[in-house]
């Protein structure tokens, strides 16, 4: 995993030790060997894994490294990322996993098994019945997610399960700021401040990745998340 290795230094100024670059060459074999199964991404590519799930989650620590990060939450987590990489990278994070589908939530499991992770928790959960959950809500330094959700519905989801003070992320691609900017109500409602967003450079990749941040000013209001399904039926804003 020579690449990663130099691909993280160069976007991140951080060196994998040997039992880190063994852990995603690990993770990288398993995802292959379960999606001739299951269909848990649709990049299968050695080298589109490295840079499109394991570089592009690392990235996620642009931000999450600004604030403290000891608990995080990954929504729509599917085959673990962005989170599971964030914990090769961070073991010391506390980090749930939630993913409603249940054979992805068997692969997160069987993953954090083989990869000998203590302080994960996988939730086979809606994010919106999660975001309701004493223990949850309102319990995280950082709410991931990445490529689950419009803006405003990933608000929704987001943020009733930060601190306050706390932080939510989503990684978008090139309509990132639009989107921050068309959510800016709907995040209003559900405490959070003004949305921010970061471009990010992937060694790799010519895509526009961006990061968008939201900090959890206000409490929010105890009906959302509201039932699921209902913030992308009916998006607030």
């Amino acid at each position: 995993m020579e690449d990663l290795s130099l691909a993280v230094f160069d976007l991140l100024g951080l060196e994998l030790d040997s039992a880190q670059e063994a852990a995603f060459a690990l993770y990288a074999s398993e995802l292959a060997a379960w999606n001739q199964r299951f269909n848990l991404t649709s990049i299968r590519d050695p080298d589109e894994v490295q840079v499109k799930h394991f570089l592009d989650s690392l990235s996620c620590w642009l931000a999450l490294r600004n604030a403290p990060a000891e608990r995080i939450i990954d929504l729509g987590s599917g085959a673990g990322f962005p989170g599971l990489p964030l914990k090769i990278l961070q073991p010391g994070i506390q980090l749930s996993l939630v993913e409603a589908v249940g054979k992805k939530a068997a692969f997160l499991r069987h993953m954090v098994q083989e990869l000998g992770l203590s302080g994960v928790e996988v939730l086979n959960q809606r994010a919106e019945e999660v975001g309701q959950l004493a223990g949850h809500r309102e319990g995280y330094d950082w709410a991931l997610a990445r490529a689950l959700a419009p803006m405003p519905v990933l608000a929704e989801y987001l943020l009733p399960l930060v601190k306050l003070g706390g932080r939510a992320l989503a990684q978008k691609g090139q309509k990132a700021a639009d989107e921050a900017h068309e959510a800016e109500e709907a995040i209003r409602l559900l405490g959070g401040g003004t949305p921010w967003v970061e471009r990010v450079e992937l060694p790799g990749l010519s895509e526009e990745r961006y990061l968008v941040q939201i900090v959890k000013v206000a409490p929010t209001p105890e009906k959302y998340p509201r039932r699921p399904g209902m913030p992308t039926k009916r998006p607030l804003g």
